[in-house]
């Protein structure tokens, strides 16, 4: 097989984990991220289900696990601290799964490929014009190019599928999150590590711990807001601002610290529809594709959805359009589940109303118990997924052709 070239657009989650596999597997990969450098915040994501046997494979769970977060469950209090419920996190998560920052993730599974693969930073695509053998790229910043192939990994507000696929594909899920480190220790507490959450109707402002120190996390409900931009952090104080303006507990000096924050993440809860996920010879991965839910489940669908395409790629080098089509047969089973959970986990995390927060706070009181019958009928989402550690058949050079763990 002659040396293919990849270029893949996003260095998040999915980016990076194509990168090392398609590498594995003989394919000259550049990865391009708009981004100057790798984001240092972002929400807390879990890696679980098929993404531990990968990141197993990857050779990366020692530092997966130093990095991880060790939150041990999620406390909702009143607006003078004084607790109302709790639900443990340890009743939903299975033995071996980690949550852990994502920047954390996103900087590991880059230094675990960065040696066999271009990262060309703060640069982004301009322009795509496929033929039958390849695709002409032009760059915001850098000189034209030519792939063989393009994968989007460049997350919700993907230049790759826009490009490729047009506008008005996007759609409000009618949330908006927030997140920024704040530094410091987390409190003490006797080994537990929660994540504490006061809600007023339709918000939530919570502080996590984080190796390090503290998180703030801001979560409410409002319709989309005209002509909204993810690279407006001005205006993006403001809205967070005027969204939980008179909120008590902790929520006037988070806001203070919002002020005068330089690494704020705040976007819009979305999602992509797609009856499609590849044209030609560009393909789209993670967020890109398919937006999954609030519970951290993206990046275990990106990392998934990596390893399955590079081993498609690698079964079928010289037929890209059909290891585009197993690929997307493969893995949308997997992340349309997904996004059918984010009804529920906004149910969870930001009841609309008051009564919604008390029938909340005595729902999780039992949540333990439905949650280990629910996992015994196969019901929570990921219960009838492996992990990716099963038999599989090889590409080239140890990479995970026709793997169909």
């Amino acid at each position: 097989m002659s040396e293919r070239t990849v270029l893949i657009s996003g260095a998040g989650v999915g980016g990076p984990t194509l990168a090392y596999w398609l590498a594995r597997n003989g394919f000259r990969v550049t990865v391009v991220e708009r981004a100057r450098e790798p984001r240092s915040s972002g929400n807390p994501v879990d890696v679980k289900g098929p993404a531990v046997g990968i990141a197993q494979r990857m050779g990366i769970l020692p530092q997966l696990r130093q990095a991880a977060t060790g939150n041990t469950g999620l406390t909702f209090v009143d607006a003078n601290g004084r607790r109302t419920g709790r639900l443990d996190m340890r009743a939903v998560h299975r033995p071996g799964e980690i949550e852990l920052p994502r920047a954390d993730l996103s900087a590991i599974l880059f230094q675990a490929g960065r040696e066999h693969a271009e990262y060309v930073f703060d640069d982004s695509i301009a322009s795509l014009a496929q033929d039958e053998r390849g695709v002409e790229v032009t760059f915001e910043r850098g000189t034209a190019r030519r792939f063989d192939l393009v994968i989007g990994a460049d997350g919700l507000h993907s230049v790759t599928r826009r490009l490729t696929f047009g506008t008005g594909l996007v759609h409000h899920m009618g949330l908006y999150v927030a997140t920024m480190p704040l530094g410091g220790e987390p409190g003490p507490g006797q080994g537990i590590r929660d994540i504490v959450m006061h809600n007023v109707p339709g918000k939530a402002v919570a502080v996590c711990p984080v190796p390090g120190g503290e998180g703030a996390f801001f979560l409410y409900r409002a319709p989309a807001e005209p002509g909204f931009d993810p690279r407006e952090t001005g205006r993006h104080k403001r809205m967070l601002a005027r969204a939980f303006a008179g909120v008590s507990w902790r929520a006037p000096e988070l806001l203070e610290r919002v002020r005068a924050a330089e690494d704020l993440y705040f976007d819009a809860v979305s999602r992509v529809a797609l009856p499609r996920w590849w044209q030609g010879r560009v393909a789209l991965l993670g967020d890109a594709a398919s937006c999954a839910s609030l519970f951290g489940d993206g990046s275990t669908l990106a990392m998934a959805g990596a390893y399955t395409l590079a081993g498609e790629l690698a079964a079928g080098p010289d037929d890209p359009p059909s290891a585009f089509r197993r690929y997307e047969s493969r893995h949308r089973r997997l992340a349309d589940s997904r996004q059918r959970g984010v009804g529920l986990a906004a149910g969870l995390l930001v009841p609309s109303t008051r009564r919604g927060i008390l029938m909340r706070n005595l729902a999780i009181r039992v949540w333990p118990a439905v949650s280990a019958a629910a996992r015994l009928r196969g019901a929570l989402p990921g219960s009838r997924v492996p992990a990716a550690t099963g038999t599989s058949t090889r590409g080239q050079n140890g990479g995970p052709a026709n793997d169909r763990s």
